[in-house]
């Protein structure tokens, strides 16, 4: 498997914020992103749930989807229904043509609440919790193999991880050989980490890639005003790689190839669709690398 080139459909509709774009069908945002040149889908609300909908919908796109987001409740101790949850998950994804499986812990989160300031209020776990989670992902981890996937954890602001030191703590405690890294760009930045440093030392963990660069001024008013991660993100927080002004793509590029990094890298830039159109977002990103990766 050589290097894939995806796009989310959160570009069009917010799975946190469901107001925005909830007017597009998930037929145009799937027509659009092969439009654009994509080949992969992640999942979203705005899919239908019925297998063979979307099914139908993605094959007569060309369209795989490579990744469906699956929340995890280890934080808040719901081991028994989350292993549940992720069984029913696996089998759902696989069959639409997943490989990967991107989990993210939502026990105790603050990013889908509009009023709760990002910085100030984010959650920290105590050690029972830290814990908890690392055995969860750990278990989580060989479902997902037993299945021919892969499990690959995503850092998420708002969350109990965030910054490259929870992210070293958990990498510790969990096994490097079913539990892989799911690298956002626009989260570690947001966090205050450098994902030049993230990427360098965790490429050979690295199961899955999501690219988006970051506004420094919108970042500037979300720290100064104590916004919310919605608020931001409705101000225009996040934008596709080529079009933002605080990655160094040039940096992250060349670790993926010099590396031979195998697998899905797909933009995943929300934006208020109103303002900024996904097609033509879609396009910048689709085009700037392609030629930063030579795809």
């Amino acid at each position: 498997m050589s290097i894939q080139l995806g796009c989310a459909p959160i570009n069009w509709s917010n799975d946190d914020l469901p107001s925005l774009g909830g007017e597009l069908t998930y037929q145009q945002c799937l027509s659009e992103i092969a439009l654009a040149g994509f080949t992969g889908s992640e999942g979203g609300i705005k899919y239908p749930k019925a297998f063979d909908v979307i099914k139908k919908a993605i094959d007569l796109r060309g369209i795989t989807i490579c990744n469906m987001w699956f929340s995890t409740e280890f934080t808040i101790f719901k081991n028994e229904d989350t292993y549940e949850r992720f069984d029913k998950h696996l089998d759902y994804t696989y069959g639409l043509g997943a490989r990967v499986v991107g989990a993210g812990e939502c026990g105790i989160t603050i990013h889908g609440n509009e009023e709760i300031p990002l910085f100030k209020n984010r959650p920290i776990l105590n050690d029972e919790q830290f814990e908890n989670l690392a055995d969860g992902l750990n278990e989580l981890g060989k479902r997902a193999k037993d299945k021919g996937m892969k499990l690959c954890f995503h850092p998420h602001v708002g969350t109990g991880i965030e910054t490259k030191a929870e992210i070293d703590r958990l990498m510790s405690l969990t096994d490097k050989e079913t539990v892989f890294l799911l690298f956002d760009t626009g989260h570690l930045t947001l966090a205050g980490e450098n994902p030049v440093e993230v990427i360098q030392q965790y490429i050979n963990r690295i199961g899955h890639i999501h690219v988006k660069d970051v506004r420094r001024n919108i970042f500037a008013q979300v720290t100064k005003n104590d916004l919310s991660f919605l608020q931001g993100i409705k101000k225009g927080l996040f934008t596709v790689p080529g079009d933002g002004d605080m990655v160094d793509w040039d940096a992250i590029f060349k670790i993926i190839r010099d590396n031979h990094y195998e697998g899905w890298i797909v933009v995943e830039a929300e934006q208020d669709p109103a303002i900024a159109d996904p097609l033509e977002y879609a396009i910048i990103a689709r085009k700037f690398m392609g030629e930063k990766l030579g795809l």
